[in-house]
């Protein structure tokens, strides 16, 4: 159940924490990844070594989803699956930044119904179950009231700006980023930051956690078409996602629609 998976979910990425810091403190040499997805450390790889390891010893009905382990066609027949990023935002890690993380989350029939994001160098624990409301550090967390698109602060990628994407024009917000996806979401859940966007694909690893959270912090989250994001997918990937309040959601999904006539 949700509400018993959750506290799995937090112990384990405590101990991905105890991992990584270790490595941080050493060498935090990377690879690049075939076909350009980005560089992987030593620090991922043993991440995501104890993280299957623990949850799927705690859970072995459960599937698995890992962008760090191989893919394994089975998951798409379990009901309940794990999916992690182990470390979220390597770029960040392996620079000696703060803003990287472990997201954990389990996915039931598609919807996600457990998750957390864990950022060892800020101390901080993001966490939701289903039904429960969406907290940080054990504080209880809401999205911002913001309703109006002009000077709302918005995490996204300078690129994201393009006006190709904004056949109703770029809107005037004020904007921030950091290299997570997943603290970008959680971000956005506790109204530091009023949304965050991306357009272009992303990994159901790097969004599933940060989904639940920021939709049990009342906000709404969707890919970049306005569709509720679906897990568990043969291709892990959606086309893109936008969590928001849910005005200020409505209003940047509006915004990337062509003007009528």
């Amino acid at each position: 159940m949700p509400e018993a998976d959750l506290p799995l979910l937090i112990t384990a990425a405590h101990a991905a924490g105890e991992i990584a810091m270790r490595h941080f403190a050493g060498d935090r040499a990377a690879t690049e990844k075939p076909d350009a997805q980005g560089p992987v450390t030593e620090a991922d790889l043993e991440v995501d070594r104890m993280l299957r390891d623990r949850l799927l010893a705690a859970r072995p009905d459960y599937g698995w989803l890992s962008e760090e382990s191989e893919n394994d066609p089975a998951r798409l027949d379990a009901e309940r699956v794990f999916i992690v990023d182990p470390i979220d935002g390597t770029r960040a890690f392996v620079e000696g930044g703060k803003a990287w993380s472990h997201a954990l989350a389990v996915a039931e029939r598609g919807r996600v119904v457990a998750g957390v994001v864990f950022l060892p160098r800020l101390e901080r624990t993001y966490s939701a179950a289903a039904g429960e409301g969406a907290a940080c550090n054990g504080e209880p967390i809401r999205v911002s009231r913001r309703e109006v698109l002009t000077g709302a602060k918005v995490l996204v990628n300078a690129t994201q700006l393009d006006p190709k994407f904004w056949p109703s024009g770029v809107p005037a917000i004020e904007r921030h980023f950091r290299s997570s996806l997943a603290y970008r979401m959680c971000l956005a859940a506790e109204g530091r930051y009023d949304a965050m966007l991306t357009f272009r694909d992303a990994w159901e690893w790097d969004i599933a956690a940060g989904d639940l959270i920021a939709r049990e912090a009342g906000g709404r989250v969707t890919d970049r078409l306005g569709h509720a994001p679906v897990f568990n997918n043969p291709r892990p990937a959606l086309p893109g996602v936008i969590a928001a309040p849910p005005e200020l959601h409505a209003r940047l999904l509006a915004q990337t629609r062509p003007l009528p006539g």
